[in-house]
């Protein structure tokens, strides 16, 4: 497979064009670079078209196993930091 050079075209040439050049984009799938006194500037490229997020997470069906308790906590409440926390904090108020 050869590789295809980018096609570059200058900032006037993008402003008088503007269109035409985002059509052919579009159609192609190729990309194009807008240039500024020979020093690339921005580059054009097809849209990616975006992943239904339901269809994604539907296509995981069936493909997970759930083995336990997916809502408790995975060790005890007495075993939490922040908790332990919280409750030093209680005795040196006095509010026990």
């Amino acid at each position: 497979m050869l590789s295809q050079t980018m096609i570059e075209v200058t900032i006037t040439e993008f402003k008088v064009k503007c269109s035409g050049l985002l059509e052919r984009v579009r159609r192609t799938r190729q990309p194009i670079r807008v240039t500024r006194d020979g020093k690339p500037l921005a580059e054009m490229i097809p849209h990616t078209p975006v992943q239904d997020r339901a269809a994604w997470i539907a296509s995981m069906k069936k493909s997970i196993t759930i083995k336990g308790d997916i809502i408790s906590p995975a060790n005890d409440e007495d075993e939490w930091e922040a908790l332990r926390d919280i409750g030093k904090e209680s005795k040196a108020k006095g509010t026990d």
